[in-house]
């Protein structure tokens, strides 16, 4: 975990890092957060991570936010403070500190940032190799999930009633009956006639920085995909189940509540997929830093 985080201006230890008890972030959940990996001190798509959260930030008409420039100098210091080489950066923007009301405050109120490191990212070598099981949960969440809000209650309740059953992610599946993505991954199947299906965006997903990545690879290969949204008996029924996100990077599921996914075994899509996003990690632009 961080030894030193960011909050408001300030570099302080982790241990005695605050934030106001009428922070907007902790009183309504009003803000959005960001997630970037970290690679052999490289950011990993740093200038998508940065526009994600700029168009967060507008969903929810925070307009108050330190320039991208700004931003990018107080992570590169968070990493420097914390000897950061593989891992995360966390991020997190609130509406700021107002006396308690449902309105948003006055528009000169400042907005709260938060920026902190987190040694270690990725699955485990053991996770790529045998692939993981999950659990299949109702999905709850309100209707913009393509906000990264820091309102994860859903999340959280779905993620630990997969725990308890012994799993590691929970897929959740929307009022339809179809599946939309995990707590914290987007979801992918690889079905009998191998083709590689992912639900399209929109307010039903996260547009996943991961996801668009492993897109453009699993076409580069020449793999046909395609971006619709299916259910649970096409997930069952699928060749191949599919994990992907910044922490998650490329992972198989092998197993989805009490159905073996074909053999038990990660796919060859998964593990070529897998190999060519850490191909990806090890391979950064020139300036990994840009920003679009």
């Amino acid at each position: 975990m961080s030894h030193i985080a960011y909050v408001n201006g300030r570099y302080v230890r982790h241990t005695e890092a605050t934030v106001h008890i009428e922070d907007r972030g902790y009183q309504f959940a009003d803000g959005v957060y960001e997630v970037i990996a970290v690679w052999n001190k490289k950011p990993v798509d740093y200038g998508a991570h940065i526009s994600r959260l700029l168009r967060s930030l507008a969903e929810i008409g925070i307009s108050a936010f330190p320039n991208p420039g700004v931003l990018t100098v107080i992570i590169k210091e968070i990493m420097r403070r914390n000897r950061l080489s593989r891992g995360s950066i966390y991020m997190q923007v609130s509406r700021g500190v107002a006396p308690r009301n449902h309105a948003f405050p006055p528009e000169k109120t400042s907005t709260s940032l938060v920026v902190t490191a987190r040694h270690g990212v990725g699955p485990s070598e053991a996770q790529i190799k045998h692939g993981v099981r999950v659990s299949t949960e109702p999905d709850l969440r309100w209707g913009r999930r393509d906000i990264k809000s820091v309102g994860l209650l859903p999340n959280v309740l779905a993620k630990q009633r997969a725990v308890l059953k012994g799993a590691y992610e929970a897929l959740l599946i929307d009022g339809d009956g179809t599946l939309t993505e995990a707590t914290s991954a987007n979801l992918w199947i690889l079905d009998q006639e191998g083709a590689l299906l992912t639900r399209p965006l929109g307010p039903d997903i996260l547009a996943g920085i991961t996801r668009q990545t492993v897109l453009s690879l699993a076409r580069s290969t020449g793999l046909k995909v395609t971006e619709r949204s299916f259910s649970l008996e096409e997930v069952l029924g699928a060749r191949e189940v599919i994990l992907s996100g910044t922490t998650t990077f490329v992972l198989s599921v092998v197993q989805v509540d009490d159905s073996v996914i074909a053999n038990g075994l990660p796919g060859s899509c998964a593990m070529d997929l897998a190999e060519l996003y850490f191909a990806h990690l090890n391979n950064p632009p020139a300036n990994a830093w840009r920003i679009e």
